[in-house]
């Protein structure tokens, strides 16, 4: 399963089944796989940030950066880890997780306001101004029941996105 020109035996499907929780089934993962071998030009059983470009979809995502320190030199089982928050069978906390690394940059467990704004310049690029962005991320906030100099973490991101009946799905194409 490291190499990408090895074939993917029932005992791998099973094991990545169970690595991302059954999100997938095993149809699924042999999809998976078959398009993880499409992306890793090199054979070299890794998939890079490069490599992940050629998703066209991915190349034009404004989170895209963020992304790419996620995803760099992801092996497949870590692949289908990663895509494992969109499936439809992941469960709300999964999801809020996967969320939560996109907003924590500096993987310290904590999301500053900075990286609230800097999550939200990505996302908006030149539509709002500099000017108008720390106002409308503070009145969210605010809305929320957090100050400016809140510091999030975790059960936080929890508590906000928990009950706003998150959606964060895609469709595996099964062949």
């Amino acid at each position: 399963m490291g190499n990408t020109s090895s074939i993917l035996t029932q005992y791998d499907i099973e094991e990545v089944q169970e690595h991302c929780n059954n999100t997938f089934s095993q149809q699924e993962i042999v999809s998976l796989y078959q398009r993880f071998c499409q992306l890793d030009r090199n054979s070299g059983g890794f998939i890079s940030a490069d490599e992940f470009l050629s998703v066209p979809e991915f190349a034009v995502n404004p989170l895209a950066q963020r992304l790419f320190r996620m995803i760099d030199g992801l092996n497949f089982k870590e692949f289908v880890a990663f895509l494992s928050a969109f499936s439809s069978r992941a469960t709300l906390q999964h999801k809020v997780e996967y969320i939560f690394k996109v907003y924590d940059s500096d993987g310290n467990g904590k999301v500053a306001f900075s990286d609230l704004l800097d999550v939200l310049r990505d996302l908006t690029g030149q539509f709002i101004s500099e000017q108008q962005r720390e106002p409308v991320l503070t009145q969210v906030l605010e809305e929320a029941g957090y100050k400016k100099d809140s510091i999030l973490v975790l059960s936080d991101f929890m508590k906000i996105l928990g009950s706003n009946g998150l959606k964060m799905e895609v469709e595996v194409p099964v062949d």
